[in-house]
């Protein structure tokens, strides 16, 4: 550690103290913030926060310690378990602490893709909230670089929530291991408190009270071994006491040269050289069981009885080797306890660490317990599965697989691998890793061991779970044709009773829908629920349902869906088999919302099944949601909230579906908005569009292929795009209803007005006596252009503005200014003129923009509305008319190519003056240049 250069500022630990005390002050007045501690092991975090643990104790503050664990990584939320255990004054959450449990237990039921999880994790929140009523909480996590990913993601939601209740949140971690999710809750948390090693005249002070006077140069010189670590420092000065060869002398004490450590190591070596074999060969054993453990478990692993142990144990909690942790004994620091557990070679280790499995197994102990001692197992590589332990991961499995489902991946292939396929377990285990490996995000290689399973699994319970699992993984490849065909092969079948064909009818439905095949999906979902009703199958009954919703929003009939979402939610309530199926029915429920014009409740619904699948590890269901919240932010007109929000290129699996519209979103936003970058996100597009087959309609990226041949001065190919994408989705209304506007106008352009006139017909038919404004509105626009009725558009608009839709809007009131403009009226086509391009600059649209200023000019209209801020219009007024020139340069550069040519040969010119604007407007990005520029009409 010496000659190490420490890249943390040095601040005392009296600032840190008084910092710390500032924040529980704080706290007890009312107000929360998350935190998070960070510094090298033994470096004084966890003193910091004792410190802080008792002044809010004195304040009258709730306190609430846990400690995350090396081996405890792999298990969700457990350290928060812990930390609420249902004791003394919690009792009264005793029963929301036993669902949390249960939640965890169930999470990987047949049928359930994980959300257990996110139930647990919404329920710990729940839980946290109800303790604040009851007054200002201090919630410290230690050891978080150990913590595992559902705790981190509980905490990163407190850390958000913190500013509206009275609770203190800290986490305090090592620098390494470098995790993601680590990192990204540093970023979340208000405030950072690193710790860096003690100043010279700290650690001075430290070794002047340790030995009692002041020390000399080898003493000194041994302090420095510690680089400023406390922790270090304490067990140098410990063991130079131990010794006893120090040496007084008119206030100075140096140590002889006689048995003294010369370095940490020594020094650890030298207190556990203390210890007598018997208490020796007890903690070896402990070390296998972490930091921290069960006195029960000890006695388990070790074979000996409490009796037997409580003198070894008294021994070495006198040597400062235990300490007690709440109702555990602990290893006074985790130094002591990797330096036993280390000095084991990995083979002996590895044998050990089964052994205490399966007496674990014989004791009864929990599935996190033992597994944690057959993960370390596992990694070295040294040791097969044995019966007792496949035995026991047979049982555990289902738990396993909800929780923590990599290293149920890890622990299901370590027991297969020796296992005659005969085996009555295979089937079993294979069926669990293929299910296991598409939670994990790994869909390729779940697709190929539940591929392999089919061809010999028969029990009729396992094969619908294949085909569910199948299903998922074809989905995301856009592989719904062979999903379709597995399924149906499964329900002729012999030997299915009704409620597996009423299930695997449930996934023929599913499929059917994934290909845009209504009415057959309907078909399937109405024959499943029949079944499934009829032997009370609540897993197929619910998925039906959830189906037939989706028949009704594809065919536009979103009244009528409303009341199935209803009941589909009801049977899957409290049904942890059912989770899925519940974020599923909240995403369809924001779409159909959205569909019926109903903007607030759809984003809200859209960012609740958000958040729960972020919080359950459902990577598809997240990448799902995520591609429904776009949609709808894009339908308002919050673009840059959906590029903030959308990353097709993430890494998330995603079914080809939802990866075609994300990218027809984006690459929309872009082309309207001039971005080059658009062209890259619709040849990623086409990638995932060859997935799903060539009849399939997305009606984003339909619109977006459209958009690109209409920009580069092909309107013929443009509408024969939108044409070919409504003759392949006559089924699905609102696919046809985004696009039909866009057709007409087209239409109109390239004069091919019978055409036109056949598309506004069935625009009239898709309004007819419909009560929402949008597809009112449509019908009315389409009509408008067709007719060149400039009122009959701006109906439209208002329509459309009902409808919370700016695009259209914005478009219809374009045409109806081209309408009065060849009317003569000019007054009229001014005024909507002005409304379309406060639109589009609100929209950033500078394509749009730029046509339309250009489509203006012509009839003489060359300005729109004056800024309506008196500071706007004077921070106008003072740029020179080079600054002025720039704005437009700026304006028009983002959609025209030869523009933008000229101002990136002037670059710098033009930044100068770029920055001149921002400033005098008092604006912060270029695209509020083109909004300001569009209000005043320049």
């Amino acid at each position: 550690m010496t000659g190490t250069p420490d890249p943390t500022p040095r601040v005392s630990r009296r600032a840190r103290t008084a910092e710390m005390h500032g924040y529980v002050s704080d706290l007890a007045a009312g107000r929360g913030r998350g935190i998070v501690v960070t510094g090298e092991p033994g470096i004084g975090k966890s003193e910091l926060m004792r410190v802080a643990r008792d002044e809010a104790v004195r304040l009258g503050c709730q306190v609430f310690w846990c400690d995350c664990e090396e081996l405890s990584e792999a298990f969700p939320l457990l350290p928060l378990l812990d930390a609420f255990a249902p004791d003394g004054a919690l009792s009264r959450y005793a029963e929301a602490h036993a669902q949390i449990a249960e939640w965890l237990r169930t999470a990987a039921i047949p049928g359930n893709r994980g959300d257990g999880v996110g139930a647990a994790i919404t329920s710990m929140l729940s839980l946290i909230s109800e303790v604040c009523e009851a007054g200002p909480a201090l919630l410290v996590v230690d050891d978080l670089h150990w913590a595992d990913p559902a705790t981190v993601v509980t905490l990163s939601r407190l850390f958000r929530s913190t500013h509206r209740r009275p609770l203190l949140v800290a986490g305090v971690a090592r620098p390494v291991p470098r995790r993601d999710d680590l990192a990204a809750l540093r970023r979340a948390a208000e405030a950072q408190v690193p710790l860096s090693g003690l100043s010279d005249d700290e650690v001075l002070d430290i070794v002047t009270r340790a030995v009692g006077g002041r020390p000399g140069e080898r003493l000194r010189r041994l302090a420095a071994e510690a680089g400023g670590n406390p922790l270090y420092l304490r067990e140098l000065m410990d063991a130079v006491r131990r010794t006893g060869t120090v040496i007084a002398d008119g206030g100075l004490v140096e140590m002889t040269c006689a048995n003294t450590p010369d370095s940490l190591h020594s020094a650890i070596a030298d207190r556990l050289g203390f210890l007598s074999a018997p208490v020796l060969e007890v903690l070896r054993v402990a070390a296998l069981l972490g930091v921290a453990f069960p006195v029960s478990s000890l006695a388990s692993v070790s074979g000996r009885g409490i009796g037997d142990l409580t003198p070894v144990l008294d021994e070495a909690i006198a040597t400062g080797v235990l300490c007690e942790h709440g109702a555990e004994l602990a290893f006074r620091h985790p130094l002591i306890r990797a330096a036993l557990y280390e000095e084991m070679p990995e083979s002996i280790r590895a044998a050990w660490h089964l052994d205490a499995a399966r007496a674990l197994v014989r004791q009864g102990a929990s599935t996190e317990r033992v597994a944690r001692q057959v993960l370390p197992a596992i990694d070295s590589g040294t040791v097969t599965a044995d019966r007792s332990l496949v035995e026991w991961l047979g049982g555990a499995v289902d738990t396993l697989a909800g929780q923590t489902p990599k290293a149920t991946v890890k622990l299901l292939r370590w027991a297969l691998a020796d296992m005659p396929p005969t085996s009555t377990r295979y089937e079993l285990l294979t069926c669990r890793l293929a299910d296991a490996l598409f939670r994990s995000g790994e869909p390729a290689e779940a697709a190929r061991t539940a591929y392999g399973a089919v061809t010999f699994v028969r029990r009729p319970e396992l094969v619908v779970d294949l085909h569910r699992t199948l299903m998922g993984c074809r989905a995301i490849e856009g592989r719904w044709d062979e999903a379709l065909r597995a399924v149906e092969a499964a329900l002729r079948m012999p030997g299915l009773d009704e409620s597996h064909r009423a299930r695997l009818l449930a996934l023929s439905a599913r499929t059917h829908r994934g290909l845009g095949r209504v009415d057959r999906a309907e078909e399937a979902a109405r024959q499943a629920l029949a079944v499934a009703t009829s032997v009370g199958d609540r897993w197929a009954t619910g998925w039906a349902l959830g189906v037939m919703t989706v028949v009704h929003g594809m065919r536009g009939e979103e009244a009528a869906a409303l009341p199935l979402f209803e009941r589909a939610l009801a049977v899957a309530e409290g049904d942890p088999s059912l989770a899925d199926l519940r974020l599923m029915l909240l995403l369809n429920q924001a779409a159909a919302l959205g569909d019926l014009d109903r903007y607030d409740e759809a984003i809200e619904s859209a960012e609740r099944a958000r958040e729960q699948a972020d919080a359950s590890g459902s990577m598809v269901r997240l990448a799902q949601a995520t591609c429904v919240l776009a949609e709808l932010l894009f339908d308002v007109g919050r673009w840059d909230d959906v590029l903030e929000r959308l990353d097709p290129d993430g890494g998330t699996p995603a079914e080809a579906l939802v990866q075609c519209c994300n990218y027809g979103v984006v690459a929309t936003i872009r082309l309207r908005r001039g971005d080059p970058a658009a062209i890259q996100s619709l040849l990623d597009a086409h990638r995932h569009l060859k997935r799903l087959g060539d009849d399939r309609t997305v009606g984003s990226l339909t619109l977006a292929r459209s958009l690109e041949r209409e920009q580069a001065g092909a309107p013929a190919e443009a509408l024969a795009v939108l044409v070919d994408g409504l003759a392949r989705c006559e089924e699905e209304l609102e696919q046809t209803t985004d696009l039909l506007a866009d057709a007409v106008r087209l239409a109109m352009i390239v004069g091919d007005i019978g055409r036109a006139e056949g598309l506004a017909l069935r625009a009239e038919a898709v309004a007819g006596a419909s009560e929402v404004f949008h597809r009112r509105a449509v019908g009315l626009h389409c009509r408008g252009l067709v007719d060149d009725d400039p009122a009959v558009l701006v109906e439209a608009a208002d329509q459309y503005g009902k409808a919370s839709r700016p695009l259209p809007r914005a478009q219809a009131l374009e045409a109806a200014g081209v309408g009065f403009a060849e009317s003569g009226d000019v007054p009229a086509a001014r005024r909507a003129f002005t409304g379309a391009y406060e639109v589009y600059s609100a929209l950033g649209a500078s394509w749009d923009l730029a046509r339309i200023q250009a489509r203006f000019r012509t009839y003489g209209i060359r300005r729109g509305p004056r800024f309506q801020h008196r500071r706007s219009q004077q921070g106008w007024d003072s740029l020179t008319p080079a600054e002025k020139k720039v704005v437009g340069l700026v304006a028009e550069g983002l959609s025209n190519p030869q523009i933008a040519a000229q101002l990136f040969l002037s670059r710098r010119t033009v930044q100068t003056h770029v920055s001149h604007v921002l400033s005098k407007l008092e604006l912060s990005s270029r695209s509020e240049i083109v909004r300001e520029a569009g209000r005043t009409g320049s």
